[in-house]
This record gives C-alpha cells, sequence and structure tokens, in this order.
C-alpha cells in the first residue's frame, strides 16, 4: 500500500500532465472535456479506488479518438498508466 505522501505525489504530477492536454488546442473539445471531467472526478471527495477507477473510465473512453494527435495519446496513456499503479497500490 502506497503512502499519501507518494500518493498525493502522483495526483500532482497527474493532474499536471491533465493540464497540459486540457490546454493544448490541438486535442479534440471532446477529448478535452472528459479530461476535465477525468480530472474533476480524480480531485473529489471519496475513496481512492472509486475515484481513480472513474478517472480511467473516462480517459480510457477518449484514449482512441480517431482525431487525437499521437504525443496527446502518448499523454494519455502516461496518464493512465499512473492511475493504474495508484489504484494497484490500494
Amino acid at each position: 500500500m502506497a503512502d499519501n505522501k507518494d500518493l498525493e505525489e502522483k495526483i500532482k504530477q497527474i493532474n499536471g500532465q491533465m493540464d497540459m492536454l486540457i490546454n493544448d488546442t490541438s486535442v479534440p473539445k471532446n477529448v478535452r472535456g472528459a479530461i476535465s471531467e477525468a480530472k474533476e472526478k480524480l480531485n473529489s471527495d471519496g475513496e481512492y479506488t472509486i475515484r481513480v477507477s472513474s478517472a480511467i473510465y473516462n480517459l480510457d473512453s477518449v484514449s482512441n479518438d480517431i482525431n487525437l494527435p499521437p504525443q496527446a495519446r502518448t499523454m494519455i496513456w502516461g496518464v493512465l498508466s499512473l492511475l493504474e499503479s495508484i489504484k494497484e497500490g490500494y
């Protein structure tokens, strides 16, 4: 089980990457909306596993969008990987 400091650091890193994607105008609007929603769910109150699972679901649903630029897709996969590591740690 990960300690809170490591968990907070990972979430901070994930939030930073999500912000970069949200502010990237080359990312389609619907994908940016899904990323914003995933970020809201991740930072909401409640159990970590539920919050992380909800964020993973949102990001996974848009990670294969045909209009998604390759660099954004790679970044989303990186965020998904970090979220999965949090989920497995709890």
